[in-house]
């Protein structure tokens, strides 16, 4: 049921974009009207998650590290591991961000010959991962020539790079392929290995399912069943000059594309896809770990009365001397 659900949920959602299309005619609901409210919400949405995060009170210096802490001078100081500068968390969160190195050391564990627990390299997820992100990140610029009166210099070059192994017409763009393989292996992951099929929830299956039909869909649209571009850049430089019109004849297969798109942006703030943002929040990466340097001092530290052992015993003199408890007090 927990992979039932999304995946049916999936269905129903691109059912909708055809039957409204081809049925309802509402190609202007499911062409603007629910984009534009999915870029809001996606705007609003991120921008109070971050809000919210970044009022959460951080007292104290709790940076996640795993190397040597700065310390005395003959003493070798993991800077990227344990930075106490500004300058070496940057570099520290630009490793993680571009590369995941922390997924990159990920390790599997298994028992093995009875009670002996082995400990293995595990590169594939690091690398599925890692393909996902980039190949989403690249499709998502490229995209951006729909959203411009012409194609700038760095998506062109983006396009070329991407598309250098040219295989027939229309040209065959890499990520295209890499990030359908690349969500395949993360559902395949969930479904296949017993601990983590066990700790998921149908949340994080529908992301999956969403983003697979997204590919697909593009995938179908480009290399099988061709739609106008033409009609589909008109529609998107009307979206962005807020001056929307609706063409004709741009196929139905590119509104189920938008309309899953738009849902996408629209469940993004609300789901754990928002770590994206959450990741330059997190106290335990963008903090430095300056602790043997600056004495970090707890805001919240107000004064307490503190019962002391001389009133305790001011307190209960009688009754430790009739038990024969000695005393500091006769």
């Amino acid at each position: 049921m927990k992979t039932l659900i999304p995946f049916f949920a999936v269905v129903i959602l691109i059912v909708l974009a055809l039957a409204g299309v081809n049925m309802a005619n509402m190609q202007f609901l499911f062409g603007v009207a629910i984009p534009y409210a999915a870029l809001a919400t996606f705007i609003l949405g991120v921008i109070y998650r971050v809000v919210k995060w970044g009022r959460s009170p951080v007292p104290f210096c709790i940076p996640t590290t795993c190397g040597q802490q700065k310390s005395l001078p003959w003493i070798k100081q993991d800077k990227i591991e344990n930075p106490s500068s500004t300058g070496w968390v940057i570099v520290r969160m630009a490793l993680e961000v571009l590369l995941f190195r922390s997924l990159f050391r990920n390790i599997k564990t298994e028992l093995r010959d009875g009670p002996k627990l082995a400990y293995g390299s595990d590169k594939w997820l690091w690398l599925a991962g890692l393909a996902f992100h980039w190949s989403f990140l690249i499709i998502l610029v490229r995209h951006f020539r729909f959203f411009s009166l012409g194609v700038p210099f760095p998506i062109r070059m983006i396009e070329g790079l991407d598309s250098f192994l040219q295989i027939g017409v229309p040209l065959f763009y890499m990520t295209d392929a890499v990030i359908l393989a690349a969500v395949t292996y993360l559902f395949i992951r969930r479904m296949t290995i017993p601990t983590v099929k066990y700790i998921s929830l149908p949340a994080d299956y529908f992301p999956l399912f969403l983003i697979l039909a997204i590919a697909a869909s593009g995938v179908i649209m480009r290399y099988f069943a061709k739609v106008d571009i033409v009609s589909v850049k008109q529609l998107t430089m009307g979206l962005v000059s807020f001056s929307p019109v609706i063409p004709k004849g741009i196929g139905s297969i590119f509104y189920v594309h938008l309309f899953l798109i738009s849902i996408l942006f629209a469940y993004f703030p609300f789901s754990k896809l928002v770590h994206m943002a959450g990741v330059f929040m997190s106290p335990t990466r963008n903090m430095a770990n300056d602790s043997r340097m600056v004495r970090h001092i707890n805001p919240w530290n107000y004064p307490v009365h503190v019962h002391t052992y001389e009133e305790y015993e001011n307190d209960f003199r009688a009754k430790m001397k009739a038990a024969g408890l000695p005393v500091e007090k006769e």
